[in-house]
């Protein structure tokens, strides 16, 4: 059962392959794709080898949903990545379930 108010957003596939509609956050090492454009919310991303994101991030995919509230969402859960935000208007965190990153997005309103 999702917890309450937590409302399904998007699948985070790790790949090696680059895509043509990849957008490259220098500061992660990470280069992105389908995340606004994919009907069905898939996300591709593809690292580089220096890259700060954690190896269970890096090797597994994940599921993301959008909180309220990022400090509410976190309270009592097993903490991956603390929120930051790796764009205007959003912040992420990441957990940990049952060894499973899951992806906690927060849209500034």
């Amino acid at each position: 059962m999702v917890e309450r108010g937590w409302r399904y957003h998007h699948i985070g596939i790790p790949t090696t392959v680059p895509r043509e509609d990849e957008t490259y956050l220098e500061e992660l090492g990470l280069h992105v794709s389908g995340f606004g454009s994919s009907p069905y919310g898939i996300e591709w991303m593809r690292f580089e080898p220096d890259s700060p994101i954690s190896e269970l991030v890096r090797t597994v995919p994940h599921i993301a949903f959008e909180v309220e509230s990022i400090e509410e969402a976190l309270a009592g859960k097993e903490v991956l990545t603390w929120p930051n935000s790796p764009s205007d208007g959003v912040r992420v965190a990441m957990i940990i379930h049952n060894g499973a990153p899951i992806e906690l997005i927060e849209f500034r309103k």
